[in-house]
């Protein structure tokens, strides 16, 4: 699991939040040092025609700074006698991560990353949603994939402290990650695709934690 961080090759990077406001409930000031006591993360569920079962994973730094999740079997598709369905693909991860006692995390940003062969005039979104079970404050986000594209691809999205979503002090949440590739021939006459993994297999998506002490 250590090669997950490996770099790579990097074609596109926005930054486009859109989310809902939330606060560390009952905690002190941000920590700069997250929990000495290593986390654990459980993948409980997963759903979803871009992460069949089997498909999927989710592992944490040994520094305790993020989690990744990683995909093996996430691609769209779309060009001449591609059914239109092939260009919707969508996961949905639930998974409950082990905080150690005292402290409360928020996800502060996020690293999206894949590959793309798409042509000039080929329409790409890439959609993603977060949330902490039973709790109604949210983080979503919705980015365009500029074609044409031949290259490994990566979205960074951050998360203001102010804005970020917290989970609450001394419950089990679990957290609900919910991602989608979107990819439609628009005015290309090839056949285009995308995926949400990298070539070498290496590193997808990326969740970098804050860290707060709970009364």
């Amino acid at each position: 699991m250590r090669k997950l961080f490996a770099g790579g090759a990097v074609v596109l990077a926005l930054l486009a939040p859109s989310l809902t406001a939330g606060a560390p409930a009952s905690a002190s000031p941000i920590m700069n040092n997250p929990p000495p006591d290593q986390v654990v993360i459980d993948l409980v569920a997963m759903a979803g025609s871009g992460c069949r079962p089997g498909t999927a994973d989710v592992a944490v730094s040994p520094d305790n700074k993020a989690f990744t999740t990683i995909y093996s079997d996430y691609l769209v598709q779309a060009g001449p006698g591609i059914s239109v369905t092939e260009g919707r693909r969508n996961c949905q991860l639930n998974v409950l991560v082990h905080v150690p006692n005292g402290y409360t995390f928020a996800i502060v940003k996020v690293d999206y990353r894949g590959y793309g062969l798409l042509n000039r005039g080929a329409v790409a979104n890439q959609l993603a949603n977060y949330y902490f079970q039973g709790m109604t404050q949210t983080t979503t986000t919705n980015h365009r994939i500029a074609a044409p594209l031949d290259d490994n691809w990566l979205i960074t999205d951050e998360v203001p402290i102010a804005s970020a979503v917290w989970h609450p002090c001394g419950e089990v949440r679990n957290l609900n990650i919910n991602t989608e590739l979107r990819l439609s021939r628009g005015t290309s006459t090839g056949t285009s695709f995308l995926t949400m993994d990298s070539t070498d297999g290496s590193i997808t998506t990326m969740y970098h934690l804050a860290w707060a002490a709970c009364p």
